[in-house]
């Protein structure tokens, strides 16, 4: 039976269609799996959050957090609940146990706060539950920055920039923040209203009832039915100053008769700056498997549509946008890539450039086998598996080289190039396998790190083995096909005719004979130094073994000076300021300190841009920070 590196040698025809199918594969591969800053997943879990303004620590915790903790109790499959009560917020996150349906939780978890929600007090004015899933992060925030424009204003032209950027495809929501929101004012005058005999009450019922929308059912008139509405919503203040309170002496009392009615906005809680300015923030959250970088254009192109359409005083700015970030992260793999490729090169010299050639190739044709399989698998391409390719790039090509390498050997011994392909495989075909075997083992229990933390760094291992796997595929079928057909030496095919041909195989052959020169410089450093010290340390193996062991344990002792980490520091453009002003303090206040951070960032040339939060923390674009109310 003919061994697969025989048959990848023997019938070349088949080979090199697969070769050009694999490269095929990676392109398309490459060019339509999803990009993202983090890997999507949910974890079963939630986060309660509840604002209730006035509210100190002690009365959170008494009429809110206790009462979301007995309800929650009452759950199965609970590993923890880990609850802050502050002023005027209460924070209640549960976790589940890993391998319960993380939606079916959060469904339970709805279900026990809509259950308790008539014990909480009446006047509260958040409450939201969230999802524990890194995916929920925005992918971009922009601002709506003006003067002078009024807060209804604002609010409107964000809402619009929301509604245009929901029907982009690719986005599951989009959010406006960082605004009072615009109410109407009706400022009664008792005096007016005493002479005209109406109370306070009737004017309230006269405006509540008027703005009241209800179904009046529907009438059959011929063949067509009609649905009946009984008054309806106001649509302007002229609507509701001209509602009719109660009729006097034949005379019909309006609400502009006792008093004035005004477009306002409610209390400041929640305001917002981009870079010192006054803004509101529009966000943008994209669905799941979706690439970052098509959703990114779709958003540049509708939003570029509609800029022209704004208000006078109004400006655009678009701020945040994670589509950079994993640019740079790409950008980085593709620097690495080309590292590695020189290093190659480097290392490979004394081979000569055809054998270089050959182990170069392996590579890119690696990668593309294990993006593929990613792929294929359900994964996408973020900060993770694009780690996972960078430790990958120093691993993939050690098969490729032994290959090459042995069957380099057994050509310059006089075997044919074919049949050296296949003898030279062969002889070392275990050892490959061993050598993969060993590194498969390696990263084989990351794979199955257990609970959330294995979830979310399952893409890394998974990366890196199937990279690896790739690269035993390429180096016992790929390889020995292309050595056979780019190595020199041993009896030749009928050399292929013309004046490129010929002068290929001209640069080739100098090629070959720089290459040897440099092979044997390379050797007499390696007689000169590397032989004497192997000769000492044979001659002396306790000696040799008790100063690795030495090294060994010395190393040990770095550790407390490195530190430890599950993942190392996050390498983004970005950081976060978080001001915490004492308990009871005014809005003015904190701005006060906030108008201080501001002005040092302003300082600083090399900060683009800033996002200003007073009365909460800024919207979520990063899967571990919550902004807090």
């Amino acid at each position: 039976m003919m061994s697969l590196w025989e048959f990848a040698v023997r019938r070349w025809q088949f080979t090199l269609v697969v070769f050009t199918l694999l490269i095929a594969v990676g392109v398309a591969t490459f060019a339509n799996i999803p990009r993202a800053e983090d890997p999507s997943l949910t974890f079963p879990g939630a986060l309660i959050i509840v604002a209730y303004p006035g509210a100190d620590p002690v009365d959170m915790e008494r009429l809110v957090v206790d009462k979301i903790e007995d309800a929650l109790n009452e759950l199965d499959g609970i590993k923890k609940i880990d609850s802050e009560a502050l002023d005027g917020l209460a924070t209640v996150q549960i976790e589940f146990y890993y391998g319960i349906d993380p939606e079916r939780r959060y469904d339970e978890v709805v279900r026990e706060i809509n259950a308790v929600r008539p014990e909480l007090p009446a006047n509260i004015a958040h409450l939201e539950i969230r999802k524990f899933k890194p995916s929920l992060t925005n992918i971009m925030q922009m601002a709506l920055v003006s003067k002078d424009a009024d807060w209804r204003t604002l609010k409107n032209t964000a809402e619009d920039l929301e509604d245009l950027i929901e029907k982009v495809p690719g986005i599951r929501k989009a959010d406006t923040w960082a605004y009072p929101k615009p109410e109407l004012r009706v400022a009664i005058d008792l005096e007016r209203l005493s002479r005209a005999g109406v109370s306070l009450g009737q004017v309230e019922q006269a405006i509540r009832s008027e703005n009241v929308s209800i179904p009046g059912g529907s009438v059959d008139v011929g063949l067509r039915r009609y649905n009946l509405r009984t008054s309806g919503s106001y649509e302007s203040l002229e609507e509701v100053a001209d509602t009719v309170i109660n009729s006097r002496g034949g005379r019909l009392v309006r609400v502009r008769d006792v008093a004035t009615v005004s477009w306002d906005a409610e209390q400041e809680q929640y305001l917002g700056r981009f870079k010192g300015q006054r803004a509101v923030f529009v966000t943008a959250n994209m669905k799941d498997n979706e690439n970052v970088f098509q959703v990114r254009d779709k958003i540049y192109a509708s939003v570029a549509q509609w800029e022209k359409t704004l208000p006078a005083g109004i400006t655009l700015e678009l701020g945040f946008d994670q589509s950079r970030n994993v640019h740079h992260r790409l950008s980085r793999l593709g620097m690495d890539f080309a590292i590695a490729l020189g290093l190659v090169v480097l290392t490979l010299l004394p081979l000569g450039l055809r054998a270089g050639g050959v182990v170069m190739i392996s590579i890119p044709l690696s990668l593309a086998i294990g993006l593929s399989a990613l792929y294929f698998t359900g994964f996408s391409l973020n900060q993770l598996s694009i780690a996972g390719f960078v430790l990958a790039l120093g691993l993939l090509v050690d098969d490729s080289i032994v290959v090459v390498e042995n069957i380099a050997r057994h050509i310059r011994e006089g075997t044919p190039r074919a049949e050296a392909a296949i003898a030279a495989t062969k002889q070392i075909s275990l050892a490959v396998l061993g050598c993969t075997a060993t590194l498969l083992l390696a990263f084989m229990p990351l794979l199955f790190l257990p609970e959330g933390a294995g979830a979310f760094i399952r893409v890394l291992p998974a990366t890196i083995l199937y990279t690896i796997i790739a690269s035993l595929f390429v180096a016992l079928t790929i390889i020995p096909f292309l050595a056979s057909r780019m190595l020199r030496g041993g009896p030749r095919e009928t050399p292929a005719s013309g004046p490129f041909a010929a002068a290929g195989r001209r640069m080739l052959d100098r090629s070959d004979e720089v290459a040897e020169r440099v092979l044997a410089a390379f050797m007499r450093v390696i007689h000169g130094v590397y032989g004497p010290a192997l000769r000492v340390a044979l001659a002396h193996p306790r000696k040799t073994l008790a100063g690795a062991l030495a090294v060994f344990v010395a190393s040990l002792g770095l550790i407390p000076l490195m530190g430890f980490s599950l993942f190392p520091l996050a390498d983004i453009p970005q950081f976060y300021v978080r001001v915490d002003a004492p308990d009871g303090s005014s809005l003015a206040e904190t701005d006060r300190a906030l108008k201080f951070v501001e002005d040092e960032l302003a300082k600083h040339q090399e900060v683009k841009y800033w996002f200003t939060n007073i009365g909460s923390g800024n919207p979520r674009i990063y899967f571990n920070v919550f902004p807090r109310g």
